[in-house]
């Protein structure tokens, strides 16, 4: 694929901020699409988005516009907006020929599916990709180096979207499953908040790593009634991401919980926030699907009961702890 392609980011945070950043290593025609207007004029008179990544200067590459209708002669769309928003946005972009490359964590609250389902719905003839693995955006603006595992059914097809995207710190791994890409990064975020939880209320090392090792139980419990691979959940998109936002309040999932863990109020506690932490969403709707399937999640109901008011802390943990004995 040509250097010269046209490339955009649906999404002026962070993140998407962050990969319209890697794409300008590569590309001399990268359209970033905001909500806001603010942020729209920062990156155009200013080159910056200090809003949403204050301190990384972008490349002259990068324009920013509000107009999605803008986008629709793109060759390749990086995906970024919020999971539950992810089918309007795909609504008001379409007609479009552009590769799209999915990079939010997520499932959609309305019909338990996954985005790349929700995509396939409303693009069935485009290229669909998901981009998925443990990176903080702040450190993939530094052009610090990372992996992610890079999904999508067809492999020549996948293949060529690696080599328009790969940077030098910018490492993706190919995968042909996407289900897998997808349900690790979906179900690490809600996993991240659990992790939070046992660090805002004190409850030590030991705790959290019995957690990430359980929540990588329940995760591929859940993954392989899905119909992924076992390998991909121990891949990039799965336990890669799991330990990074399980271990890190640069993670807004870990950071919600610490607030959880120390009493806060889950809706003051999103009330205040700038940007989405995509657990909170998640979570109710994963508990519902593994409820479906029979798949027996106990780290994501706690987290739920949580998020929801029903229960507190104290309550949680006693209950987690006194879960029959059993063989691991």
């Amino acid at each position: 694929m040509s250097n010269n392609m046209k490339t955009a980011v649906i999404g002026g945070g962070a993140w998407g901020t962050a990969l319209a950043m890697m794409l300008a290593q590569n590309h001399d025609d990268v359209l970033l699409w905001a909500r806001e207007k603010e942020v729209v004029d920062d990156i155009n008179d200013n080159h910056r988005n200090a809003m949403f990544l204050p301190n990384s200067p972008l490349s002259s590459a990068i324009h920013a516009t509000q107009d999605i209708a803008q986008l629709r002669d793109r060759d390749l769309i990086l995906v970024v907006a919020p999971a539950q928003h992810v089918r309007a946005t795909l609504n008001a972009l379409m007609p479009t020929q552009a590769a799209l490359i999915l990079c939010a964590k997520g499932i959609e609250a309305q019909s338990q599916k996954l985005l790349c389902e929700v995509a396939a719905e409303i693009c069935p003839d485009n290229d669909i990709a998901v981009l998925s693995g443990p990176t903080f955006a702040h450190e993939v603006a530094a052009n610090k180096p990372g992996a992610v595992t890079f999904a999508c059914d067809n492999s020549d097809r996948g293949k060529a979207l690696i080599e328009a995207i790969a940077t030098t710190t910018f490492r993706p791994y190919y995968s042909d499953d996407v289900i897998g890409a997808e349900i690790g990064g979906a179900v690490k975020n809600v996993l991240a908040i659990g992790c939070g939880v046992v660090d805002g209320a004190g409850l030590g090392l030991n705790a959290r790593a019995a957690l990430i090792a359980r929540g990588y139980a329940e995760m591929l419990r859940y993954g392989l009634a899905k119909g992924a691979r076992a390998e991909t959940m121990a891949g990039l998109s799965g336990l890669g991401d799991l330990v990074l936002t399980c271990s890190s309040e640069n993670s807004r999932n870990f950071a919600l919980g610490v607030g959880l863990g120390q009493g806060q109020s889950a809706k003051i506690l999103l009330s205040n926030r700038l940007s989405v932490a995509e657990g909170a969403q998640t979570a109710p709707v994963l508990q519902k699907s593994a409820q479906s399937l029979g798949v027996d999640m106990p780290i994501v109901d706690a987290v739920c009961a949580l998020l929801s008011g029903h229960s507190n802390v104290e309550n949680v943990v006693k209950a987690l702890l006194s879960r029959p004995l059993r063989a691991e």
